[in-house]
């Protein structure tokens, strides 16, 4: 919701259930959208650390909250971001997308995995 518009949010959420209710008519859309969430949902990320003179990019889990609201929030940035198609059939295909295991938001959540997994020598600075 940009700038207190909760009545075109509402539009556009309910249009997509809409959406993924006629494409797959025998799912519940609230299942798949939860589905979806918790496949695009990082279990690690990275913080910067700042010792001595340097930062270092430290791995710490995410909590359960704060991998929730990145999986949403990527979801609905990168179906903002495909032109020529209405918002609403944009995050209808990104929820599905991301309910298969593919799409942008999964391979968003692969690059903080690979993150994570590259700077795990500095978890020794984790507080």
């Amino acid at each position: 919701m940009k700038s207190g518009q909760r009545g075109v949010a509402q539009r556009i959420v309910y249009g997509t259930f809409d959406t993924i209710a006629e494409k797959n008519p025998a799912s519940n859309p609230i299942e798949i959208l939860q589905r979806a969430m918790d496949n695009a949902k990082p279990r690690l990320e990275v913080k910067p650390r700042r010792v001595g003179g340097a930062t270092y990019q430290v791995p710490v889990e995410a909590s359960t909250d704060r991998g929730l609201s990145l999986a949403l929030r990527w979801v609905v940035d990168f179906a903002d971001s495909r032109k020529g198609v209405p918002m609403k059939e944009a995050l209808a295909a990104e929820i599905m997308d991301a309910y298969q295991g593919q799409g942008n938001a999964i391979r968003k959540r692969d690059e903080v995995h690979k993150m994570a997994q590259a700077n795990k020598a500095f978890a020794h600075f984790r507080w």
